[in-house]
């Protein structure tokens, strides 16, 4: 899972970058939320821990800026911030953060809400496929999956749903032809 850090404090940045790649995440960063910017249009990055004060552009106007965007996978933002209270914390969430962390934070509470961040990715991921377009493969008529995976329709319904797919030839194909 690539996650991108706009974090405008180099040590701060470092150590959250150290630390997320020994969890073996695929990790980008930016000095600030102008290049946070960049990065996430670029990279498309599945998670986004921004700091919230940062210069040209703060880690809330980047929650927002990424929640306009409206791409159609759904990226989860975690704002980080020294500030505390209910206050901030709703600020936070209004401009569209998934989750808050206060500074100094705990690697442990950080490994939990990015273990939530993957369950609520999979289920959005999950969410639009039943809405949107399936891509099936003309020759072998197997599914595509998130962008990269193929799998058979048996595979595809079994994972989506609780229902079993069992291999039936209809009436048409029953039939001996002429």
């Amino acid at each position: 899972m690539k996650i991108l850090i706009a974090e405008d404090d180099a040590v701060s940045k470092l150590v959250l970058m150290t630390k997320l790649q020994s969890m073996k995440y695929d990790v980008i960063a930016a000095n600030d939320g102008r290049e946070g910017w960049e990065m996430y249009r670029a990279e498309h990055p599945a998670v986004v821990i921004t700091d919230w004060m940062m210069p040209f552009i703060d880690g809330l106007e980047l929650t927002r800026m990424i929640r306009a965007d409206h791409r159609p996978v759904y990226p989860y933002v975690i704002i980080l911030t020294a500030l505390g209270g209910k206050g901030s914390f709703l600020e936070g969430m209004n401009a569209g953060a998934d989750d808050f962390i206060t500074k100094p934070f705990d690697f442990e509470s950080l490994n939990a809400r990015l273990r939530v961040a993957e369950r609520m990715l999979a289920l959005h991921t999950e969410v639009a496929e039943l809405r949107g377009l399936v891509s099936v493969c003309p020759e072998c008529r197997r599914i595509q999956h998130a962008d990269t995976k193929w799998e058979t329709v048996q595979e595809y319904v079994a994972r989506i749903s609780e229902t079993m797919v069992a291999a039936r030839k209809c009436p048409d194909c029953a039939t001996p032809e002429g």
